[in-house]
């Protein structure tokens, strides 16, 4: 059942079945509704990789964002959980 907030729900299945967050999928659905949706995969690519950032760096990002049990992460594991976002 389509819901409110998510305006291209089967772009938004996909990515959920891929592995992508509930927010970075409604996120990615909304937007490729909005424009074409090859526009919405060259966008980004901006900011460094997660790799070249430091730990703290990365730690602070996972804060901004609300990923809990950050704390306890690795930078490895940090960098799956942003990307997971």
């Amino acid at each position: 059942m389509p819901r409110a907030q998510i305006k291209d729900e089967k772009t938004y299945q996909a990515l959920r079945r891929e592995g992508a967050g509930k927010e970075k999928a409604a996120r990615i659905a909304n937007d490729a509704s909005r424009s074409s949706r090859s526009s919405t995969g060259r966008k980004g690519g901006k900011a460094g990789s997660y790799e070249d950032r430091t730990k703290d760096e990365l730690y602070e990002q996972a804060k901004k964002v609300g990923i809990e049990g950050r704390s306890q992460m690795s930078k490895d594991e940090l960098i799956k959980a942003l990307r997971k976002r």
